[in-house]
């Protein structure tokens, strides 16, 4: 047989052309591409939580963490934490107005305390 004439190699099983093997610059893995990157979207779902149900000081802390990652998963459209991501922004943000409402729920309580003590010893 002719080696001009030959036809291309071929897979033996499947007939089709053998696969193209793609290295991209700078990656020092080739077997990481398509890979997403690591987001913090867990812990802040747990902070969130945690400061909805514990204390009341850690819910902003979850929706900085939060926005973070939702910035990141904003990039790469099927990142897989995006919709955790979101579920702690939205948990934070509970947690935030719960927290100004108890705020305000001990400001008014402290101002009404100290009108009573005021009408007792005005009295």
């Amino acid at each position: 047989m002719n080696e001009e004439n030959s036809p291309p190699t071929t897979n033996v099983i499947s007939g089709d052309a053998a696969p193209e093997v793609l290295y991209v610059q700078g990656m020092s893995n080739p077997a990481t591409i398509g890979q997403y990157p690591t987001t913090q979207a867990t812990v802040a779902l747990i902070i969130s939580i945690l400061g909805m149900t514990m204390c009341c000081l850690l819910p902003p802390v979850g929706v900085m963490m939060a926005n973070q990652a939702l910035a990141v998963t904003s990039q790469y459209p099927g990142h897989p934490d995006h919709g955790m991501a979101k579920a702690a922004n939205i948990v934070g943000w509970i947690g935030v107005g719960l927290l100004i409402i108890s705020v305000l729920f001990m400001i008014v309580y402290f101002v009404f305390i100290g009108i009573i003590i005021a009408a007792e010893n005005g009295a």
